[in-house]
């Protein structure tokens, strides 16, 4: 009867074991649906930024598309498209791409684009820019990326998509002229997206559904 202790440990540790698996289910099973809730919701409030003015009545994130690399739009890697409606009325496209050369990397970025091709506003997502100089392109630390909301790939034309300095028309950061091109570039290309695959970005079907769903 010597293993009797070793016996009854082991059914100790596995009641145990068994207790908390129950209570991690039990957890997850009360609390995931409201974790995904709040996770839309968060969601949804991020891509609220860059649709300054536009009415809608769809959820901003409930038609997304997912571009896979390679494609033409900014970034190495997958791209993501927020499609807009107002009932089935396409309104707008959100762009969730990356402005590859930063002064510290990729700069993360939200571009609203509306039907006709129009900027409806520019949110930095991530960054790892410079303190003091290069993350003033956060909205909560100036107003820079204010500067092209109702621009579009016309206006400017092709050489004034530049800083000033580069002869161009957009504002640059004091002591940063890296980060402001770097993101310049990456919305006329995004604009330079919409503008040839306007019918295709509201064609495609959205993530988790095949050409042939209903």
């Amino acid at each position: 009867m010597a293993d009797t202790p070793v016996l009854k440990s082991g059914i100790t540790l596995a009641v145990i074991a068994a207790i908390c698996t129950a209570l991690v289910a039990s957890t997850y099973q009360l609390t995931h649906e409201r974790i995904a809730a709040n996770e839309q919701a968060w969601l949804e409030q991020s891509l609220q930024p860059a649709l300054s003015g536009l009415f809608f009545d769809s959820g901003v994130s409930e038609s997304r598309v997912t571009i896979p690399a390679p494609h033409a739009l900014p970034g190495s890697e997958d791209a993501v498209i927020y499609r807009v409606y107002s009932g089935d009325t396409p309104v707008a496209a959100l762009f969730v791409v990356s402005a590859r050369d930063g002064y510290a990397g990729a700069i993360r970025l939200l571009i609203g684009v509306d039907i006709d091709g129009v900027v409806t506003g520019v949110h930095v997502l991530s960054h790892r820019e410079t303190p003091g100089l290069g993350d003033r392109i956060e909205s909560t630390k100036s107003d820079w990326v204010k500067q092209f909301d109702g621009r579009s790939l016309t206006d400017p034309q092709a050489s004034g998509w530049k800083i000033r300095r580069d002869g161009g028309e957009f504002d640059q950061l004091t002591g940063a002229s890296v980060t402001p091109r770097a993101i310049i570039k990456a919305i006329r290309e995004t604009l330079g997206y919409f503008d040839a695959n306007r019918a295709a970005v509201f064609a495609a079907p959205p993530d988790g559904q095949d050409e042939t769903s209903e």
